[in-house]
């Protein structure tokens, strides 16, 4: 049961550590870049990299579920 637990929480910790930064970077990047405008090949990059993380958001999303129906209390094991 711990090797599936630690199996799971192992893509929220890559997703924590490397996803989400990249994101934020991204983000406020492409904010600050608005402002001056996209060129037509950031954009799409851009748009990529969204697409990107919105599956991997929803891959956590499902991961999370799975680990709350078969384990309750795995947020509490740190």
């Amino acid at each position: 049961m711990e090797t599936v637990i630690g199996a799971l929480i192992a893509p929220v910790i890559i997703f924590t550590l490397f996803v989400a930064p990249i994101w934020l970077i991204l983000h406020y990047r492409s904010k600050k870049q608005v402002n001056k405008g996209l060129t037509e090949e950031e954009r799409s990059q851009l748009n990529q990299m969204v697409e990107k993380v919105e599956k991997m958001r929803d891959r956590i999303r499902t991961l999370e579920r799975i680990l709350d129906a078969d384990s309750p209390n795995w947020r509490a094991h740190k």
